[in-house]
């Protein structure tokens, strides 16, 4: 018996308990994203804390709840701050969410994020459609004892990225007047920024942006054959681009400034997924 599938199990139990909502959709929302949880109306909200086996979000902009409700017509859950390894978690710690999410019954998986610019031309305020990834961390969430039940032992990631969930966000988009970018995410561990040489050496790789979290969840996610849709929203060019030093007040301001654009993108792709 996989003790990782019996937490799993156990935290499930715990949340059919709380709440009736069966979620086809999981959405994740990064720092300073988490409002479209509390637009949910009636909508039955479970803390972290309160949940066996879940860690507790430490990161100012992750409020730490699970939220269930309807959205666009579709049951959803949604997380308010996820989980990041340079917290100090394991890396079956940072996916525990989205093994649950799967047992809950999830079929599609939104995951949301704050990056970096690292294609130069971008912007602050952009959001980019994550058309894959390139991770740097040797650990993995898959190593160890495979999860026969959730997926193979070595499983495909050549379409990690769904492309008809990606093409149906672009003409979602584009009916609603939203300007897109589509990229590739480059996921480095933190939580230090990276430094300017580290940043030209992504941008020769072809990454587009640059972040500390998504790409566990995202692997973990293909490999229980969940659809996946990736959003970025750019909230600061990665360093060495300009001239000024990064901090992450400048992540919660642009998640602010980006998050109207951005909660109306995520609504409306749900709505006609």
């Amino acid at each position: 018996m996989d003790t990782r599938m019996d937490a799993v199990r156990k935290a499930v139990a715990h949340i059919q308990e709380r709440t009736s909502v069966k979620p086809s959709v999981g959405l994740i929302l990064g720092s300073g994203l988490g409002v479209l949880g509390d637009q949910i109306p009636g909508a039955d909200a479970i803390d972290y804390a309160d949940i066996p086996g879940f860690p507790v979000s430490t990161v100012e902009g992750h409020a730490g709840r699970l939220v269930f409700g309807e959205l666009g017509g579709k049951q959803v859950v949604i997380m308010q701050g996820r989980f990041h390894y340079y917290e100090g978690y394991t890396m079956d710690e940072v996916v525990f969410p989205v093994r649950v999410m799967k047992l809950l019954g999830v079929e599609s998986l939104v995951v949301t994020n704050a990056a970096g610019g690292v294609n130069t031309g971008f912007v602050p305020g952009d959001l980019m459609l994550i058309t894959d990834h390139i991770k740097f961390f040797t650990d993995s969430p898959l190593r160890g004892h495979n999860i026969e039940e959730l997926g193979p032992r070595f499983n495909d990631m050549s379409v990690a990225y769904t492309p008809e969930l990606r093409t149906l966000a672009k003409q979602v988009a584009a009916d609603a007047g939203v300007d897109v970018r589509e990229g590739v995410y480059a996921h480095m561990p933190g939580p230090s920024f990276e430094t300017p040489a580290e940043i030209r050496m992504l941008r020769t790789l072809g990454a587009d942006a640059v972040g500390m979290s998504t790409v566990p969840e995202v692997i973990t996610a293909a490999h229980a054959g969940m659809k996946v849709l990736g959003i970025s929203a750019i909230s600061n060019m990665a360093a060495g681009i300009l001239d000024q030093p990064l901090n992450h007040d400048e992540v919660i301001e642009t998640g602010r400034m980006v998050r109207d654009r951005f909660v109306g993108l995520v609504k409306a792709v749900v709505e006609a997924m």
